[in-house]
């Protein structure tokens, strides 16, 4: 099956725990465009939303979709996003896309986090794809030497700034065998925005979409 129908089903499943006259926060990538087109058709049930990225805060804005200030708000009922890679304990590496630090405030501030993914996402063991961290440009060369002594190679994604106007190293070859601890570890360097480890907010739903239909993960 073709994978942009997986995440377009993955995307569809989703709209069945979001709530009427609630704001939904949306996240950013390939699935939830899809997630945001199908939210278009029942935009005028919900209050609105808050969004993790400029990318789809226009996206949202094209399909009609009330955006608010996320700073409006301390708390929102339901977040929806994807994963580059999701484990059985519905723990995540997030931020392919660069929009790290607003979707771990978005899920951090959610009563609810669905994490939607097409079967290829789902691993055994985190940290095939390469780890995002964004850092604030001065602190690249400490940064990088830090990683480098636990285990990690990073390397520095060219011509990229976040919407926060920092920058991302991507790490490789990063072996984790005590994730939370690891996540904790990173974001006490200085110069860390946030890396893109979702262990201490990880999901509390987890829709997969596969071949042979959708499959569903609770806490």
């Amino acid at each position: 099956m073709n994978i942009n129908l997986l995440k377009k089903k993955a995307a569809w499943e989703a709209l069945k725990y979001i709530r009427p006259n609630t704001i939904v926060g949306v996240g950013t990538g390939s699935t939830i465009y899809y997630f945001i087109e199908a939210l278009s058709t029942i935009k005028h049930f919900i209050t609105g939303v808050v969004s993790s990225s400029h990318v789809s805060t226009l996206l949202l804005q094209k399909q009609g979709i009330k955006v608010f200030n996320v700073n409006d708000f301390h708390s929102i009922d339901t977040y929806v996003d994807s994963a580059d890679e999701i484990n059985n304990k519905m723990q995540m590496i997030k931020g392919g896309g660069g929009a790290l630090t607003g979707e771990k405030i978005i899920s951090s501030m959610s009563k609810k986090f669905i994490c939607i993914v097409d079967a290829s996402k789902q691993v055994t063991t985190l940290g095939k794809f390469p780890l995002p961290i964004e850092i604030i440009p001065m602190a690249k060369s400490y940064i990088a030497t830090e990683i480098i002594k636990i285990g990690g190679y990073p390397e520095y994604r060219k011509n990229f700034f976040t919407d926060n106007r920092n920058i991302i190293i991507d790490v490789y070859n990063l072996n984790i065998q005590d994730p939370i601890a690891m996540e904790k570890k990173i974001n006490s360097l200085s110069g860390v925005v946030t890396v893109g480890l979702f262990f201490l907010r990880k999901s509390d739903i987890v829709i997969i979409s596969a071949k042979n239909g959708i499959k569903t993960l609770k806490k």
